[in-house]
């Protein structure tokens, strides 16, 4: 079973369970923010059905944007409550982007990103933090400042990198992201702006490919054997990043409407038909399915 061809995208179904449509699958790629867990608190129902997912013989790889490295984004789990039962291994976009650098050769960085949250990112990397004018790259993993900072902030030093030509390492990929209803914006919105002005960026994270590459390598080691891409199923919340990475990797996917995108797919705690409609327009990705809340 395959996802729709953007030709023929449509809105996808709305499905009450997850179990009879998991069990076709050996191996999941599942989101963490906004499927897993809201920000503050794991979703009890979702950890529920990747254990009872597990139990049956499937893996779970947890790929997430998150600009941290793996052991960053266990605690961060295990202080949301999420059981570490639910998951088998975990790819994160910090992790990536920390690659990158390493593989770059980049060694003074100008750092863009909250030093306290991200602490283990900028402790991990080998890079020495440089002004811009000595530095070889931007590496961004959010906003200094994501309550009172915004993407206008920041083009000053757009401005003068994009002149300097400097490469921007994205080490979150996500425009925006949800802390217990509340919207923040994340490195990919700097990023986006550093691209729309002409600047490289390396995205290191859903929808690019080296995310996927990273999830598949690690699932293939656990299991020991080859995965086929019919096998796979990615499950996550957002269209520009879940669902458009699914599509380009030719993989199938289940659309979570409770997470970035609740107030464009649901009304209350349901989904909404006629909004599903406009969230997922013709030439559009789409998924096997949808739901409010991944549940088994």
């Amino acid at each position: 079973m395959t996802s729709p061809s953007p030709a023929q995208s449509a809105p996808p179904p709305i499905l009450a369970q997850a179990g009879d449509l998991l069990v076709r699958y050996d191996v999941l790629y599942c989101d963490v923010w906004g499927v897993v867990h809201d920000g503050v608190r794991a979703y009890p129902k979702a950890t529920d059905a990747l254990i009872r997912f597990r139990d049956g013989g499937g893996t779970v790889i947890l790929l997430t944007n998150a600009p941290v490295p793996v052991h960053r984004v266990v605690a961060m789990l295990e202080a949301r409550h999420v059981s570490p039962d639910a998951y088998d291994g975990i790819v994160s976009s910090g992790e990536i982007a920390l690659a990158h650098m390493s593989d770059a050769g980049y060694r003074r960085v100008y750092f863009i990103g909250p030093r306290a949250r991200d602490a283990a990112f900028f402790e991990r990397s080998a890079a020495e933090e440089a002004d811009l004018e000595h530095a070889d790259a931007i590496v961004c993993t959010g906003l200094n400042d994501d309550i009172n900072e915004t993407v206008e902030t920041y083009r000053e030093v757009l401005s003068r990198a994009k002149a300097l030509g400097l490469p921007f390492v994205c080490a979150n990929p996500d425009l925006v992201v949800d802390v217990g209803g509340r919207l923040f914006l994340c490195a990919g919105a700097i990023a986006d702006a550093y691209a729309h002005i002409g600047g490289q960026v390396f995205w290191a994270g859903k929808p690019h490919a080296a995310a996927y590459a990273a999830a598949k390598a690690m699932a293939e080691k656990i299991r020991g054997t080859t995965v086929c891409d019919d096998r796979i199923l990615v499950i996550g919340d957002a269209v520009r990043t879940d669902l458009t990475g699914a599509t380009a990797a030719g993989l199938d996917a289940l659309f979570i409407a409770g997470g970035i995108h609740r107030g464009e797919a649901m009304t209350g705690a349901e989904i909404d038909e006629a909004k599903l409609t406009t969230l997922f327009p013709a030439g559009g990705p789409s998924a096997l399915g949808a739901m409010a809340g991944l549940a088994w």
